[in-house]
């Protein structure tokens, strides 16, 4: 998981100590009047299967390796319900009105300290804008020959395939 890079109290910026809490070790603010504790909880992540046409939409994100793919993600933001988040970012990325089809389930991402909260979108249909701040490009693939690759939101792929009746390996990477 990531470590807290921080040197000082975001709160009142007296140096930061390590110091045991509930049996872990956190950095905490050195000054006892202040109370800021760095806990190092995972950001809730939204993914969504975008279901476009008959076709599974891939995304790819600028920095990522040549051919790397991946589902439509976003962070929640502050008062926002997982389903309207999801829904925000597919229509932020991709241009795409949708609607949830069903929810599928929850997924640690230990790498980047994230628990993803993954849906099936429907896409309403029209063409795909993609957002080029945010992505690179993109794939639809068919529904019959999307695979689930092994980490981040593959399993959440992987576990939708199955409610269709696929039974998918991992593939190696999510390189298309």
């Amino acid at each position: 998981m990531p470590e807290n890079k921080m040197k000082f109290c975001p709160w009142c910026g007296n140096r930061l100590k390590m110091f045991e809490i509930s049996g872990k070790e956190r950095s905490i603010c050195s000054d006892a009047r202040c109370g800021y504790v760095f806990w190092n909880n995972p950001a809730p992540v939204v993914a969504a299967i975008v279901e476009h046409n008959g076709n599974v939409i891939l995304v790819r994100s600028h920095g990522w390796p040549e051919g790397w793919f991946g589902l439509v993600t976003g962070f929640l933001e502050k008062g926002e319900m997982p389903e309207t988040a999801v829904l925000r970012e597919v229509k932020e990325e991709t241009g795409l009105d949708g609607k949830v089809g069903a929810y599928i389930g929850m997924y640690p991402f230990y790498e980047r300290n994230q628990l993803i909260i993954a849906y099936h979108v429907l896409s309403g249909g029209g063409e795909i804008l993609l957002d080029s701040d945010e992505l690179e490009d993109y794939r639809e693939v068919p529904i019959e020959k999307v695979k689930p690759w092994p980490m981040g939101t593959g399993a959440a792929l992987r576990d939708w395939l199955r409610t269709l009746g696929y039974e998918r390996e991992f593939s190696k990477s999510p390189r298309l």
